[in-house]
């Protein structure tokens, strides 16, 4: 009984760390991301499946509407109005404080990562320990923003410029907050399997 209950939980784990790497995600103008399976980029529009459904319905949404496509083997697709990607990485933009605000989202949204956010240490309290006190953790390192060490911006002159500092500090304090808090739930998720199995 045991050896079937420690093979589901593996099971789960796998799926877990498999389903959050094989997927393509879209960006969205906004920020938010949508976890899918591309099937098709037109001039209008953008078809997909949902990643936890994939032999659902086809979605598509406008392609005026997506920032960029991260697809699954780490190529990106980079849409925009008001940002001309250049074969250099270089960028054009307009220097208008909407604008500027903008483009730090952006550019938050594509180089941001992440990393040294928190969300290891709150899977790891919140799985190993209890959703109770993971969620101490969590709380904290949420409500503070990304340190500036780990923003990754790409351009120094552009972080000097307030709208564009502030948008990227935003998007990346926003994606923070989504890798901690999905962190919590993938813990609260194996601690209750991890309950089930020495109950079992």
């Amino acid at each position: 009984m045991k050896f079937r209950s420690l093979l589901l939980f593996l099971s789960i784990l796998v799926f877990t760390v498999s389903n959050g790497i094989a997927q393509d995600i879209i960006t969205n103008k906004n920020g938010d991301e949508i976890k899918s399976k591309v099937l098709e980029v037109s001039q209008s529009e953008i078809k997909y499946k949902k990643i936890g459904n994939p032999s659902g319905p086809t979605y598509s949404i406008p392609k005026s509407d997506v920032f960029m496509i991260k697809y699954e083997n780490g190529e990106k697709d980079v849409f925009g109005e008001n940002t001309k990607i250049k074969n250099d990485n270089s960028t054009t933009i307009n220097s208008d404080d909407d604008d500027l605000y903008s483009k730090g989202r952006e550019d938050a949204i594509a180089n941001y990562k992440g990393n040294n956010s928190g969300a290891g240490a709150t899977l790891a309290t919140t799985s190993l320990i209890s959703p109770l006190i993971g969620i101490i953790p969590a709380a904290i390192i949420t409500s503070n923003e990304p340190s500036s060490e780990n923003l990754l911006y790409p351009n120094p002159s552009l972080m000097k410029k307030n709208a564009y500092s502030k948008g990227y500090i935003e998007q990346a304090h926003k994606i923070k907050r989504k890798k901690v808090w999905s962190a919590f739930g993938v813990g609260s998720g194996l601690w209750l399997v991890l309950i089930l199995i020495l109950n079992s």
